[in-house]
């Protein structure tokens, strides 16, 4: 029955203003969201289309600092307790009003386990011990297990789903078939076709004020050229992800134009840490012991040897920025001092020869082939200037799905807290939250603790006391510049023993015809309230 009223609700909608042009807004986008459950994934593809209907206390501006959303204001009460005052008279897509329940079911529902989820944002609870409980209708007061200051930047990675919707459907199926399906957001769901399309309609009761666009569409087109095609012949407004090699003719174009942002994405290459590895195998191709990637010479070496200048020039088209950083510049965390690699591959095979490995190894470079900027070509070019150093290397692309599944769980026979990353070496993504290094340490250099939410993207499963001790007390410390030394000392610690091996931030650019304008986000998403007919 709510899958019904929601499928009419949504036509009664479109059909509100007879006689008048619809507002239609497609997007071609590069990646296929593969669930509107926004308890299931940390995926990008999945947050853009589900943030158009789902919505948090805590909201992110295009520079990914944390604004109010559903929540109007918050403040610590005491070093252990933080209230959040929420936004009167919001609604949910079908009329019911929202209140606090709906917060504090959600948190439940994230805390008790999503099952089947991939990768849910419930960790983020997990951090600082936090719990939770309703004051009132519209206060909801937080509390952590001691002094913890990003606890408003955690929870812009928590959606809020109605409890009379969401309460004892099926994880994600539901979502998918609009059943529960039903936010705050500044749209509603219409439909979603796996392989083709989902749509959402205008909220005209949005408490965020009016929007132009009476429906979008998100097109998933993964081939970049037929993606740039599209738009090209009008069968889409819009594109993420234009191939960079077209970028020129098509700033040239009048018909067309370009909008961009410098990422929080950081595509850097991560090597794992166990005694023994699979994919990495000694020139007669038996398996190696130890693994070569925990001396930190090797992992030196392999940094040396990436020309991370032609992989900016020639691949990238000059949409990347070689960095030797974890967070991009102008984020709190940012070490001027970390330079990117220089591009020295003699000093790497001394450094090789210094580690005992002067006669090289073999490895296999596993990837997503469909989810960064050029991602494929990245890892082919990557293993090209590895194999010149002695470690041949062999890559094994393929669709993100496929691939995050193996990084993350390893195979079916792991389970949440208890999962074992395939890959022993991988290259990937991480994007900063908020615009601050703390989530960014914590996820990707403190060791992996499914506990307390530490290392949740910690892959490589390295482990350094050093860091997890300053990741620890980061989380901890109230005073800003106190928290940004100990940040910034992580993270030096953390390169300067080659944790991971960064390799660019990448540059965003989205390309639409001439009649829109565009606000870029840092974090890569498309969302619909920005962008707007040129007046």
């Amino acid at each position: 029955m709510k899958k019904w009223l929601v499928g009419l609700m949504a036509a009664v909608l479109l059909a509100a203003t007879p006689g008048v042009a619809q507002e239609v807004l497609t997007i071609g986008v590069r990646s296929e969201a593969s669930s509107l459950d926004p308890h299931w994934t940390q995926l990008s593809a999945d947050l853009q289309v589900q943030e158009h209907i789902f919505e948090r206390m805590v909201a992110l501006d295009s520079a990914s600092q944390p604004v109010p959303g559903l929540a109007v204001s918050w403040e610590p009460l005491d070093d252990t307790t933080w209230e959040f005052r929420l936004r009167e008279g919001v609604t949910w897509h079908d009329g019911e009003p929202f209140t606090a329940e709906d917060v504090i079911f959600s948190m439940d529902r994230l805390r008790g386990g999503i099952s089947g989820a991939p990768a849910s944002p419930a960790f983020t609870l997990e951090k600082g011990g936090k719990t939770w409980e309703m004051i009132d209708d519209y206060t909801v007061h937080i509390y952590t297990d001691g002094p913890y200051p990003t606890v408003a930047e955690d929870l812009a990675m928590v959606p809020i789903v109605a409890q009379h919707a969401a309460e004892g459907v099926t994880a994600s199926v539901d979502f998918n078939s609009g059943q529960a399906a039903i936010g705050t957001g500044p749209f509603i769901f219409e439909e979603f076709d796996p392989g083709n399309r989902v749509s959402v309609v205008r909220n005209p009761n949005w408490w965020g004020g009016d929007v132009q666009w009476d429906q979008v569409v998100f097109r998933p087109v993964g081939q970049d050229s037929a993606r740039l095609a599209a738009l090209l012949n009008g069968d889409v407004d819009m594109i993420d992800y234009p191939p960079t090699i077209d970028l020129p003719q098509l700033e040239e174009n009048p018909d067309f134009t370009v909008s961009t942002i410098p990422s929080d994405r950081l595509i850097y290459i991560m090597p794992s840490y166990r005694h023994v590895e699979e994919f990495i195998r000694d020139n007669d191709g038996n398996v190696m012991v130890p693994n070569p990637m925990r001396d930190w010479r090797v992992r030196r070496a392999m940094s040396l040897a990436i020309n991370r200048d032609a992989i900016r020039d020639r691949i990238m088209g000059g949409a990347s920025l070689p960095t030797r950083n974890i967070v991009p510049p102008g984020f709190f965390g940012y070490v001027d001092e970390l330079e990117a690699d220089p591009y020295d591959p003699e000093a790497a095979m001394a450094l090789l020869e210094e580690a005992g490995y002067g006669d090289g190894f073999q490895i296999t470079l596993h990837g997503p082939n469909d989810r960064y900027i050029n991602d494929s070509r990245i890892l082919e070019a990557v293993a090209q200037m590895w194999s010149r150093i002695g470690i041949t290397t062999e890559v094994d692309a393929m669709p993100r799905n496929i691939f995050f599944s193996r990084l993350i769980r390893g195979d079916e026979l792991t389970m949440p807290g208890f999962d074992v990353p395939e890959f022993s070496v991988s290259m990937t993504g991480w994007g900063t939250v908020a615009g601050e290094a703390t989530y960014t340490v914590s996820g990707t250099l403190e060791t992996y603790n499914a506990a307390t939410g530490g290392g949740n993207g910690n892959f490589g499963r390295y482990s350094n006391p050093a860091i997890d001790a300053r990741s620890v007390l980061a989380k901890q410390t109230i005073d800003p510049e106190e928290r940004l030394a100990i940040l910034q000392e992580a993270i030096q610690i953390g390169m300067d023993d080659y944790a991971y091996i960064p390799l660019h931030f990448q540059v965003n650019n989205w390309a639409m015809s001439s009649d829109l304008v565009h606000e870029p986000r840092t974090n890569e998403r498309t969302l619909a309230i920005e962008v707007n007919r040129v007046e």
